[in-house]
């Protein structure tokens, strides 16, 4: 079974058992194999904890191995394990995850050889051939092997971020029951710092609350364990840990984008003249550090497929979106949580605090991430670009986004869930919520 839905712009997502289920599995892995042209070729696969995982990513194996492909299988992963299994092999990559999407819901990420990711040609491809008969290859040489790369990856990280002359750390880690339960022992467990970690057991149906940090509810236990236990910092993973969120030590949820900024800044410090790729809803402050330092922004649509081609493009040092994904050139350009949150913890074992970093930045008042359900997104938009749209600059190439002087409102369509999201930035609060309120009104106005 499959239902069309669960092909989305960058990947598949879908409820297991409603939309789709081990069969169709099946019938993507073949479709992936001819799509990637694999028969007698490589590629290695992970899953996440969720509770079909291990049907659903067997069955996928079932289908590729059907049509010649040969796997290796890496098992329990997080998605940036996975990118970085990809790139240790050299081959195309498979993860089954739905990232932060509820329990009962599975999915499959994608990625060339080197982690680089799949273009919207082989996805189109996937889905047509997804409803197709493949038969059987009458001869195959295909195989299955396992790898276990934990260690591996562990190691890759810490080689790539000076960890030594740092001042001892306390630091919460809330995982969300999701996979950097199985990589935070693996990464942070083995440093000099003390580690108070928060449902770090792996469990698909997520008993203490959703691995979303998107959502600010699902922070709330890491900012109340970071004052009790009076910690430097605090760690929030997604449920496939390629996303981090950052608490400081005031209980405080530090923007991405002042992740983003004071993480290329320092990697700009090491290469001069560096480029950093940021996406159109980035905070503006990025763009003066950036500059500051003496390197150069490029934006790119919203979308670790998209951030991660413009990587490649310009040979980017560095990249950072608002949701929390960050991507490096010496991780094969690909998004990981764990080798930000290094970055983060080198930045802080060297300054007084979390919160004295953030504040030598610049500053802007956000709205954060503003969902809405709408029967008719493109005119929701349209109402929104003609109220305010003459204020600014309108674009379209990335949903709407208006840019001010000062100020800048996007309003998309998410590439996952059916919703509108609005984001708004102004050098004021009051200016913010101005355009915020304005916005929203359209949006949710009743037809």
């Amino acid at each position: 079974m499959i239902q069309p839905g669960i092909f989305k712009a960058n990947d598949i997502r879908g409820l297991v058992g409603v939309e789709w289920d081990a069969e169709g599995a099946r019938s993507i892995g073949a479709a992936f194999a001819d799509a990637f042209e694999l028969t007698g070729k490589e590629f290695v696969l992970g899953r996440d904890m969720r509770l079909g995982g291990p049907e659903l990513s067997q069955a996928f194996t079932e289908g590729a191995m059907s049509r010649g492909a040969s796997v290796i299988d890496v098992g329990l992963a997080s998605t940036d394990g996975l990118w970085f299994a990809s790139g240790r092999f050299g081959v195309p990559g498979v993860q089954f995850t739905a990232s932060h999407n509820p329990g009962g819901y599975n999915g499959i990420k994608f990625c060339q050889a080197d982690a680089y990711p799949i273009s919207p040609e082989q996805m189109a491809t996937i889905t047509a051939l997804s409803f197709e008969e493949l038969p059987d290859l009458e001869i195959s040489t295909s195989y299955r092997q396992v790898a276990d790369l934990t260690e591996t990856y562990a190691a890759k990280l810490h080689s790539l971020v000076e960890l030594d002359g740092m001042r001892r750390l306390k630091v919460v880690v809330d995982a969300g029951n999701g996979m950097a339960g199985l990589t935070t022992p693996a990464v942070l467990g083995t440093l000099d710092i003390d580690l108070i970690g928060l449902y770090l057991d792996l469990d698909g149906t997520f008993p203490n609350h959703p691995a979303n940090p998107l959502e600010p509810q699902n922070l709330v236990d890491a900012q109340q364990a970071v004052l009790a236990n009076q910690a430097d910092l605090g760690l929030v993973f997604d449920g496939d840990a390629d996303r981090c969120f950052i608490i400081d030590e005031l209980g405080q949820v530090v923007s991405p984008s002042v992740i983003t900024a004071l993480i290329a800044r320092a990697e700009l410090a090491r290469e001069p003249g560096g480029t950093i790729v940021i996406n159109t809803i980035t905070s503006r402050l990025v763009n003066e550090v950036v500059a500051a330092a003496g390197g150069e922004v490029v934006v790119s649509a919203v979308g670790h497929t998209r951030m991660k081609a413009k990587m490649a493009e310009h040979n980017a040092v560095f990249g950072g979106e608002h949701s929390a994904h960050y991507y490096f050139r010496d991780f094969w350009g690909a998004d990981t949580g764990m080798l930000a949150a290094l970055h983060v913890l080198s930045l802080l074992g060297r300054a007084p605090s979390m919160s004295a970093l953030a504040a030598e930045l610049p500053s802007y008042d956000a709205s954060g991430e503003i969902n809405s359900t709408v029967a008719d997104a493109a005119t929701a938009m349209k109402s929104v670009a003609a109220r305010l749209g003459g204020q600014g600059v309108v674009t379209w190439t990335d949903g709407l986004l208006i840019k001010g002087d000062d100020w800048w409102v996007s309003v998309r369509e998410s590439n996952t869930e059916p919703l509108l999201r609005l984001n708004v930035e102004a050098r004021t609060d009051d200016r913010m919520v101005e355009l915020r309120d304005a916005a929203l009104e359209l949006i949710r106005k009743e037809p």
